[in-house]
C-alpha cells in the first residue's frame, strides 16, 4: 500500500482550519449583529411632559423627565413605561362636559349629598390633577382614575357632611373646594398613588328640586337684603361727608362772627372807656359834645323841624332838598 501524500493532508488540515476560523467569524458577526440589534432597542425618546419609568428585572431603576433621546438597558432585563406626567386630567362629578346632573341616575347619585343640618343638596364638582411620580401612579394602584374618583367623591361628601345648607349654597362655597381639595389630596397620599391634585371646583349646588323655589326666595331675599344695605351704605357715604361739610362750614361761619362780635365790643368798650376818661376831667363839655355829634347823626334823617320861638333871630337853613327830592331850587 501507498503511503499517503504529506502534501494532501496539508492541504485537508489548511482547509478545515479555514473552515473552522470561518464558522467561528460567523458566529461571532451573528451574535454581534444580535447585541448591536438588541441594544438598539434600548434607545426611545421622550417628549416634553413625559416621564419613563425603567425597571430592571422588576425592580424600580429609575425615573426619567428630561425630554429628547434616551438609553437603557433592552427589554427583557429593563422594561419601560411612559406616561404624559405634565397632562392635567380632569374628572366630573354630577355632570359629563355641558350636560346637566339630572340626565342619568349615575349623575343624581353621585351629585346628591347630605348636609350637616340633614339637608339635601346636589352638588356638580370637577377635579383637576396631574401625575406627581410616576413610579407610583403606574405601579402602587390600580386603575388610578377610579381611585382619584372614589377617592374625591369621599371627601366632598365629608366636607359638604361638615357644613350646612346655607353654607354649602351661598356663604362657604371657595371654603369647600379648598377644604376638599385639601382632604382628598390627604387621601391619595395616603395611599402612595403619585397624584397630585390641581384643583377641584364647584360647578353647582342645587337644593332638591322639592324645596328648590323655597331656596329660590332665600337667595332671593339675600340678594334683595345685600343690596339695600349697599344702597344704604351709599346713601350714608354720600350724606356723612356733606354733612360733616355743611357742619363744619357753619362751625366756621359762626367762629367768624363771634370773632367779629368780640372785636366790634372790644371797640365800643375802648370808645366809651376813652370817653369815660374825658367826661371825668370836663363833664359838661362832653356831654355837650356828645349831644351835638347826636343830633348831627338823627336831625338828617327827621322829616319836621320845630323852631322855637326865641330863635327867631336865627336865620333858619331847611334841608328841603333832604326833606323832598323833587324840590328844586
Amino acid at each position: 500500500m501507498a503511503d499517503p501524500d504529506p502534501k494532501f493532508d496539508t492541504d485537508q488540515r489548511v482547509k478545515h482550519s479555514v473552515r473552522r476560523t470561518l464558522s467561528r467569524v460567523s458566529l461571532l458577526l451573528v451574535l454581534l449583529a444580535g447585541i448591536v440589534g438588541w441594544g438598539y432597542f434600548g434607545y426611545f425618546t421622550l417628549k416634553p411632559g413625559q416621564a419613563a419609568v425603567l425597571l430592571l428585572l422588576g425592580g424600580e431603576y429609575k425615573t426619567i423627565k428630561s425630554d429628547g433621546w434616551h438609553w437603557s438597558l433592552p427589554p427583557p432585563l429593563v422594561t419601560r413605561a411612559i406616561v404624559n406626567y405634565d397632562e392635567l386630567r380632569n374628572i366630573d362629578f354630577g355632570f359629563r362636559g355641558n350636560e346637566d346632573a339630572s340626565t342619568s341616575k349615575e349623575k343624581l347619585d353621585e351629585a346628591t349629598m347630605q348636609t350637616s343640618d340633614n339637608n339635601v343638596v346636589r352638588v356638580s364638582f370637577a377635579v383637576q390633577y396631574k401625575i406627581g411620580d410616576p413610579f407610583f401612579y403606574l405601579y402602587k394602584i390600580d386603575d388610578p382614575a377610579r381611585v382619584v374618583r372614589d377617592a374625591a367623591q369621599a371627601a366632598m361628601r365629608e366636607v359638604v357632611g361638615r357644613n350646612t345648607v346655607d353654607g354649602v349654597l351661598r356663604d362657604k362655597r371657595a371654603l369647600v373646594s379648598s377644604d376638599a381639595k385639601k382632604i382628598l389630596q390627604q387621601i391619595l397620599d395616603g395611599y402612595d398613588s403619585g397624584v397630585l391634585i390641581d384643583g377641584v371646583q364647584l360647578q353647582e349646588v342645587q337644593a332638591p328640586e322639592a324645596v328648590q323655589a323655597a331656596f329660590d326666595d332665600v337667595v332671593n331675599a339675600n340678594q334683595d337684603k345685600s343690596r339695600l344695605v349697599n344702597q344704604a351704605e351709599g346713601y350714608r357715604n354720600e350724606l356723612i361727608p356733606k354733612a360733616r361739610g355743611e357742619a363744619a362750614e357753619l362751625v366756621a361761619s359762626a367762629r367768624g362772627y363771634r370773632d367779629a362780635k368780640i372785636a366790634e365790643a372790644t371797640g365800643e368798650a375802648a370808645r366809651f372807656e376813652a370817653l369815660f376818661a374825658e367826661y371825668r376831667k370836663a363833664p359838661e363839655v362832653t356831654r355837650t359834645r356828645l349831644y351835638l355829634e347826636t343830633m348831627e347823626v338823627i336831625l338828617p334823617e327827621v322829616d319836621k323841624v320845630v323852631i322855637e320861638p326865641g330863635t327867631a333871630q336865627v336865620l333858619p337853613y331847611l334841608p328841603l332838598r333832604s326833606v323832598d327830592p323833587g324840590v328844586t331850587k
